[in-house]
């Protein structure tokens, strides 16, 4: 059974910062490996959602609703409702995860 996947606002300027980033520090073409390879990753949540984790810092505070996958170090955070997978973040795994979500409440 295949599972929509749906990215937020905010998982695309993610990427889109991820993308920035390599471009900026390396070249555009490793940029564009790294956004299809991420993409890809995303998108592999058609099939077999449940197969993530909850991220230890939400399991802490006992909030499990959400789950992540990895792709290299960075990490894929999303909920499954129904048929649909909805990815809320994709995160730099060398930062605190704590620190990135009080710095995105924040801003909301």
């Amino acid at each position: 059974m295949k599972y929509g996947v749906f990215l937020s606002s905010d998982a695309e300027g993610d990427i889109l910062d991820i993308w920035r980033y390599v471009a900026n520090h390396d070249s555009s073409e490793s940029a564009n490996r790294l956004f299809d390879a991420i993409q890809e990753t995303c998108l592999s949540l058609e099939r077999f959602p449940d197969r993530g984790h909850c991220p230890p810092e939400l399991e802490r505070i006992h909030v499990r609703e959400y789950r992540e996958i990895h792709f290299k170090f960075y990490r894929i955070i999303y909920r499954i409702h129904d048929q649909k997978v909805f990815i809320y973040c994709v995160l730099d795994g060398r930062r605190s995860l704590q620190e990135l979500l009080v710095e995105r409440l924040i801003r909301t």
